[in-house]
């Protein structure tokens, strides 16, 4: 056999022939005299190494660390059916579009996690403009929605549909994609609960969204159900205290949980 200490596995059975000898096994365990017949080489396009030096420098560069929360969605889940029954269908406002203003206004809240590490200095952002992750084939771009605590969210919703399409497209301008204050990553999607996710040099932190799923929970001492989603919030320690960006998931939970604080 060629399983461990000479073990017959399934393998051996599978691929035996009669009148097979000892010598005739020791070909199943020698590896490919070639590994190009054992493999697929992908070229590293320029989008992918640009990717991969920004993310290899904020994993060596930016300490990060990670706070995460559970935050109820049945307030925002309410709130974006009432405002989708008077929209047309290619206007409707997703999830995501409410997270976006959600963030917006915790981040004119709490300054500090709106805000850059410039060696010398910090740069505190005077709105929140903010870059939002969207997965291509070949890699991973993150257009801006600049100035989205000024914008309506019917305005945000618009321009976050038009950047994806270009991105889609590869008709994203660099401008579209290139600086910001902020950087959210939803993979709720695919049905992910919670993840962390790698900051997006120049900024001080990144939120990343999970699935929201129907879960028991405790409400005035009695058991009930609701749509919850983990948040997790990756921080740069250079820019972002500890209590700071626990202050400011406090605010998000808050304000995600009262989605009308966001629009008013």
């Amino acid at each position: 056999g060629t399983g461990p200490h000479g073990r017959i596995i399934k393998y051996d059975v599978e691929n035996a022939s009669p009148g097979m000898t000892k010598n005739d096994t020791s070909k199943l365990r020698a590896a490919p005299a070639d590994p190009s017949e054992q493999s697929t080489l992908i070229p590293v396009s320029s989008t992918r190494k640009v990717i991969a030096s920004r993310l290899q420098q904020s994993m060596q560069d930016a300490p990060h660390f990670y706070l995460n929360m559970d935050i109820e969605l049945n307030a925002l889940l309410a709130a974006r059916k009432s405002i989708n029954v008077a929209q047309p269908d290619e206007a409707k406002v997703t999830i995501n579009d409410l997270l976006i203003k959600c963030a917006a206004a915790c981040l004119i809240k709490v300054p500090e996690v709106n805000s850059s590490w410039e060696g010398d200095h910090i740069r505190q952002w005077h709105h929140a403009d903010i870059a939002v992750a969207v997965a291509l084939d070949g890699g991973l771009v993150t257009p801006i929605v600049w100035q989205a605590d000024q914008k309506s969210l019917t305005a945000v919703s618009g321009e976050v549909k038009e950047l994806v399409q270009k991105a889609q497209d590869g008709r994203l301008k660099r401008e579209e994609f290139s600086g910001g204050s902020f950087t959210i990553s939803n993979l709720g999607m695919f049905g992910i609960s919670s993840f962390t996710a790698v900051i997006n040099p120049p900024h001080g932190a990144i939120l990343a969204i999970g699935a929201g799923r129907e879960m028991p929970v405790v409400k005035d001492g009695a058991i009930t159900t609701a749509t919850m989603m983990t948040a997790t919030l990756s921080c740069d320690h250079r820019v972002v205290d500890g209590a700071v960006g626990a202050k400011w998931m406090a605010e998000f939970k808050t304000i995600v949980e009262n989605p009308m604080l966001a629009l008013i």
